[in-house]
């Protein structure tokens, strides 16, 4: 439980300060549950793509220490692109929220559309499935620090396509954190040419830096920027919780006033890893 101190203090007359801690409950209004849909599909290079997951929660109050996961839900992801469309069923794994798919086809330039029934409401996005260049090469700088200190710099590359405006996301984990660092990077300035992405930070020798890079559409880069900013505001995780004023491409079908939070997005994805030398 969270509390606030209010300290006293003041006895008149004297130079002394007397101080007290009383601990007050701050009640806050509850609004009802919202769906909250974490529907990343991610296709890693050099894999068939064939295991996906997509997570369900519902939102809580503000005093909550867990996030409870949505049950009992039926999910499916079709490809309507096909001649034939192909839809892909996900199974909750045993009451955890998991959906799990797999056998699952990614087509890149296909389009597929999400569909959820949760507790008699129905959701629905569409979006397309979204190539990913390579990452072909990476490297590692010391730099020095404005208050003495060194500290490395990593940089991995990726052959942007001169003939696209493109989108990527890029992510970075250093091997001591627990949370991923994200960024959106497009190609305004850099169109055709050999882009990259950067982490900094006051590493050792021997901490691994996990990166990855997905190229994505421009919604979802200006979704994820807003969301980037607001996690980083308050020291949280992307999907951690749902940001109330931020909206994303899934709606509900019954009542579109009811929407809830989260984004459907495909693409392909490449990673790699570098230990600091």
């Amino acid at each position: 439980m969270k509390n606030i101190k209010l300290i006293t203090a003041l006895l008149m007359g004297s130079f002394s300060i007397i101080s007290c801690e009383d601990v007050v409950d701050i009640k806050l209004d509850t609004a009802a549950p919202k769906l909250v849909i974490d529907a990343a599909i991610k296709w890693q290079k050099e894999t068939d793509g064939s295991n996906q997951k997509i997570k369900l929660t519902t939102t809580t109050d503000y005093y909550s220490a867990t996030i409870p996961a949505a049950t009992g839900a039926t999910v499916t992801v079709t490809n309507t692109s096909l001649s034939t469309p192909l839809t892909f069923q996900f199974i909750e794994n045993a009451q955890t929220g998991e959906y799990i798919c797999n056998n699952f086809k990614p087509i890149v330039n296909n389009n597929y559309t999400l569909n959820i029934v949760y507790r008699g409401q129905s959701y629905a996005a569409t979006s397309i499935l979204t190539s990913t260049p390579e990452i072909v090469k990476k490297e590692q700088i010391l730099k020095p620090g404005f208050g003495g200190a060194d500290f490395y710099e990593v940089k991995f590359y990726f052959q942007d396509k001169a003939t696209e405006n493109n989108f990527y996301l890029v992510s970075a984990k250093n091997s001591t954190l627990v949370i991923p660092e994200y960024g959106v990077l497009d190609d305004k300035f850099t169109q055709g040419n050999l882009m990259f992405a950067v982490y900094q930070a006051e590493l050792k020798k021997g901490d691994i830096i996990d990166y990855t890079v997905q190229g994505i559409p421009e919604k979802y880069g200006n979704y994820m920027s807003k969301l980037i900013s607001i996690a980083g505001s308050t020291s949280g995780a992307p999907f951690a919780t749902a940001p109330a004023t931020l909206r994303g491409n899934i709606i509900n079908t019954n009542n579109v006033k009811n929407f809830p939070f989260g984004y459907f997005h495909l693409s392909e994805i490449d990673s790699g890893s570098h230990t600091i030398e």
